[in-house]
């Protein structure tokens, strides 16, 4: 673990050592400085643009560009001219001001250039096409390339290093807002804006009452032509392994419009990748809305119970996924919005594991050796249905409902065989079933006044089953090795 960890910190100072920072100042033709000012660093022999950056109240920025670099420097602000400038970057810092001189031209022609980033007030709003760089195919490729913005490890979007807690398109929950789905399945050709909403609140009377730093939420904004329209990709292939025929069908359609939208996801293949896994399905809504976040229980409905192994493991003797989910959301008139969505998946998974131990210090009819054989089989089927409805008849007024049922059957089978200990059979089986159900009112008498409701209801069911069994089972040891079958 030493080395690795070792390993890992050379690469990130690496990466780090390489950048280094080109700063300065914008200003008017006067010497006042230009707050919100846009600058822009494109790679002269990649043309991709590599840094950006927005001036704060006292015109000043800051980009992180790479060493040895030839790049073209763009300064905008509305109503002046862009000022451009090509810098050849060597091995250290740089710093340099700029000045922007009005635009006379301004009442001649249209204005048509668009700012990559805007910002207004608690939103940022990134023109995706600015960022661009022409091989990206899902919306994740396309956040990856805008600034502040990653994804970590878990799939899990962040903005300025937290966590966003929703995603939507076009205003609507896409899944629930689950930021995986959507950066794994949204094309990237259809994304036009991406917004940013800090301090995001699901109530908007209690935007103003409640801590929100920590909510950032963001909407998709889709281009013109991929709205009142179908959209989508189909993903297929196959080909030949030496034990199985290998298959991969990823069928993806969308369709928004003003009044509604659908979302279908399907993925069904044999070749290792799992589309929905077991932490996904646990962590895919485990609690319900709780705005205030200052009152009511917190109910963490996450786990199981059982001790299942990780069904994302892809160095697997044989895996087979089939996932299929559907969203929508439909919107009758302006004061009621209604959605949901209904997920399955099914994955059956073979895992096999041999290890050979050599003892070196052995007592007196103690064995040389042994070998240990584990043949281990999970099946998981899961399934999750969600239904939600949101009445806001006026700015005082606001209804929230929605209900969420689970569905599950898992088993694992696990076989151990020793030389020297003989066989264990384990099974563990569980058949969960579990329906929760939310309801918050609003009211907002007046700004000093607001009174809320909230009332939650669990129904759920657990049946796990564990049962070991020791000696010889002749059925199971087709995976052990034939000189050892006899001496179970």
């Amino acid at each position: 673990m030493k080395h690795i960890f070792t390993l890992l910190l050379l690469v990130v100072t690496t990466t780090a050592t390489a950048q280094i920072k080109f700063e300065g100042v914008v200003k008017d033709s006067i010497g006042n400085p230009l707050e919100f000012a846009h600058v822009v660093a494109i790679n002269q022999e990649s043309k991709i643009l590599e840094s950006y950056a927005v001036t704060n109240d006292a015109g000043r920025y800051k980009l992180n560009i790479g060493k040895n670099t030839t790049y073209k420097i763009s300064v905008s602000y509305i109503g002046f001219k862009t000022a451009e400038e090509t810098i050849e970057v060597k091995e250290t810092d740089l710093s340099k001001d700029f000045v922007l001189t009005l635009d006379n031209a301004l009442d001649e022609v249209e204005l048509t250039y668009e700012m990559p980033v805007t910002i207004k007030g608690d939103t940022i709003v990134y023109n995706a096409d600015s960022f661009k760089t022409g091989t990206e195919r899902k919306l994740g490729d396309v956040l990856r390339n805008l600034p502040g913005v990653e994804i970590n490890t878990d799939g899990q979007i962040e903005v300025e290093g937290k966590v966003v807690t929703k995603v939507m398109v076009e205003g609507k929950d896409f899944f629930d807002g689950d930021s995986k789905i959507a950066t794994e399945n949204i094309p990237a050709d259809a994304v036009d804006k991406v917004q940013v909403l800090k301090n995001h609140s699901e109530v908007g009377q209690l935007g103003g009452v409640t801590n929100n730093q920590d909510n950032i939420a963001i909407n998709i904004k889709l281009k013109e032509g991929k709205k009142n329209f179908w959209f989508g990709t189909v993903t297929a292939g196959g080909g030949q392994s030496t034990s199985q025929n290998l298959y991969l069908v990823q069928p993806k359609l969308f369709y928004y419009s003003p009044k509604y939208s659908i979302n279908t996801i399907g993925d069904l293949n044999n070749i290792g990748e799992i589309a929905f896994s077991r932490r996904d399905y646990f962590n895919f809504s485990g609690g319900f809305n709780n705005p205030s976040q200052q009152s009511g229980t917190n109910i963490n409905f996450g786990s199981n119970g059982l001790n299942f192994a990780n069904l994302t493991n892809d160095r697997a003797k044989d895996i087979n996924s089939k996932f299929g989910a559907a969203n929508f959301s439909y919107s009758p008139n302006k004061a009621l919005d209604l959605g949901g969505f209904a997920i399955f998946s099914n994955s059956r998974i073979k895992l096999q594991e041999n290890r050979s131990i050599d003892y070196i210090d052995t007592e007196v009819n103690t064995p040389p050796g042994e070998d240990i054989f584990d043949n281990n089989k999970q099946a998981s089927d899961l399934g999750m249905l969600k239904l939600t409805a949101k009445y806001k008849p006026n700015s005082n007024n606001q209804l929230d409902y929605e209900i969420l049922g689970r569905l599950s059957h898992e088993k694992q089978r696990n076989i151990t065989f020793s030389t020297v200990l003989g066989s264990i059979t384990q099974n563990e089986e569980t058949n969960p079933y579990s329906v929760y159900q939310d309801i918050n009112y609003y009211y907002t008498a007046d700004e000093s006044n607001i009174f809320a409701f909230q009332a939650q209801h669990k129904l759920q069911d657990e049946d796990p089953f564990y049962n070991a069994l020791l000696g010889n089972d002749p059925s199971n040891n087709d995976d052990i090795p034939r000189k050892h079958r006899r001496s179970l």
